[in-house]
Parts: structure tokens; sequence; C-alpha cells
């Protein structure tokens, strides 16, 4: 962009700020934006910029040239949104490129139309996913429930439920708060084939726990007052 064409520009701004644009401001905005066309895109970047209402109702608008250069990048991005290039399937690498790029500069200017509709994949499935489409529509034989379980079970402790959180398979311990935690023991031993605890082995060994938690409790407050 000239010194000339940032004037023009700046003169465009003041129709919405009532900026005073001078030489000094020309030369500067030219040598901020001096890879920047003057173009129907950079005054549709004002445009924007001043019809888009601020984030604080009482702050003043005014533009500065990255404004220019960002929206100005913004307003071609969105016309190459859906670009499906359109090209001769028997030209060389080089001409592939070339045409390529013309098109792309071509739909960002706004000069050719963007494509109305996305494109759509065509050509047969992957072979891997036809083999994974044959059992589509088969029927399948029913079985009984622990047969069912028994083939998507995974192995070690989370192959199966807990008995002491009740988490189900698949899913972590958890603690009474509801935090994930470790496997409980009685779920790991459950995983390397152990037979579950009855009520009056995990009641004893309960009271087991409290008993050592007591007998602690009472040699810490004999060690204190000693």
């Amino acid at each position: 962009m000239t010194p000339a064409e940032a004037g023009r520009l700046l003169a465009h701004c003041a129709a919405f700020d009532n900026r005073q644009p001078s030489r000094a401001a020309s030369e500067g905005w030219s040598a901020a934006l001096r890879d920047v066309p003057f173009d129907e895109d950079a005054l549709a970047a004002v445009a924007r910029y001043y019809g888009t209402p601020p984030r604080d109702p009482g702050q003043r608008l005014w533009i500065q040239p990255h404004d220019v250069r960002t929206l100005r990048k913004t307003i071609r991005s969105e016309r190459l949104e859906n670009f499906s290039y359109d090209g001769d399937p028997d030209e060389s690498p080089q001409q592939y490129l070339t045409h390529r790029r013309h098109q792309l500069a071509a739909v960002a200017s706004g000069r050719q139309p963007s494509p109305s509709a996305r494109p759509a994949l065509t050509g047969p499935p992957h072979p891997q996913l036809a083999r994974f489409l044959e059992g589509v529509g088969h029927t399948v034989e029913n079985g009984s429930a622990a047969e069912q379980v028994a083939a998507v079970r995974r192995p070690g402790p989370l192959g199966r439920d807990c008995p002491t959180c009740s988490a189900r398979t698949g899913r972590p311990c958890r603690t009474p708060g509801g935090k994930p935690r470790a496997a409980h023991r009685h779920r790991v031993d459950a995983a390397l084939g152990h037979p579950a605890p009855d009520a009056g082995t995990t009641e004893r060994e309960m009271e087991r726990r409290r008993d050592a938690s007591r007998r602690y409790l009472e040699n810490t407050h004999a060690q204190d007052a000693a």
C-alpha cells in the first residue's frame, strides 16, 4: 500500500471516527501495511471493524493498521471455507500448483464464487471398513447373560463388579466420598480367582482393624503422657 493509497484508506476511516488524516499518518500506515494492497477487502475490513460493537459500551472505536490486516485476512479466509480445487486430472504437478494458487486467489478475492456445498467423498469404502460392514444386517444368535458378559469381560480387577463399593464392570473403584481410587482388595481377589469372603469374615476383619487402631491410639496417648 502506497502513501497515497494509505491516505485514501484513512479518509475512509475518517467517515467513521472523524480522524484528521495527515501526510505523516499516510506514510506511517503505508509502512505498516506495505504488503497489504488497497482494495475492496481493505475497505470492507474498516467497515466490519466499525460495524462490530465494542466489548465496553462506552469504548471509543479507533482502528489501527493491524486491525485492517487481521480483518482483511479473516474476510478472505471466510470465502475459502468450502474451497474445492477444480482442475485437470491429467495436469502436471507444476500445473496443479500454479492453477490451484490462481484459483485460491480468485476465490479469496471474491472474483470467483466459492462452492455452495461441501464436497462429498466418492468411491468405495476402505477395505478394512468394508470387512467390518460385512456383518451388518446378519442375525446374531442370542446367548445367556453370563455368556455375553464373559465375551466382553476384560482381564484384571476392572473386568468385574466390585463387591466393596459396587462399581460396575469397567468402572474404577471409588471412595465413600465418590473419588476414584485403586481397586479394592476383594475386587482384586475376585479377579485372581480367590473366593469372595462371607459376611462373617468381612465383619471379623473390620473388627480386627478397629482393635488395631484403638490399641495404636492408646499407645500414642500413653507415650504422650509419659
